[in-house]
């Protein structure tokens, strides 16, 4: 298929499922500073694990066409969550600023989705 025939919400889609996927392997790794955000914002030494399963499993379903409407909705429920988590602890814009882009991308697909 030509990239000209290739809807763009497919194409966002995939970014956003790529963002998730990278997203999800960072926190299930859960490095220093991972491990260290997630106490420092009251979550439990296991959260991080789950948060990265849940990133994974949203990847995998934006990646199907058939199941990309859960992928998506998943996706909305992670960012909410993440927003909340970001606001409610008064992290600085630089932290911020990620998630509300990974949030434009999610609303961006589900908009064109018609």
């Amino acid at each position: 298929m030509a990239l000209s025939t290739v809807p763009i919400e497919s194409i966002l889609a995939t970014i956003v499922a790529v963002l998730f996927a990278v997203a999800g392997v960072v926190n299930l790794a859960g490095r220093g500073a991972v491990k260290r955000d997630f106490a420092r914002w009251g979550y439990p030494a296991w959260f991080h694990l789950l948060c990265g399963a849940l990133e994974l499993l949203c990847a995998a379903l934006l990646f199907g066409h058939q199941t990309r409407v859960l992928g998506l909705m998943l996706a909305g429920a992670i960012m909410i969550g993440a927003l909340f988590t970001l606001v409610r602890n008064r992290e600085p814009f630089q932290h911020l600023a990620p998630a509300l882009i990974f949030s434009a991308l999610v609303v961006a697909t589900v908009a064109l989705r018609g």
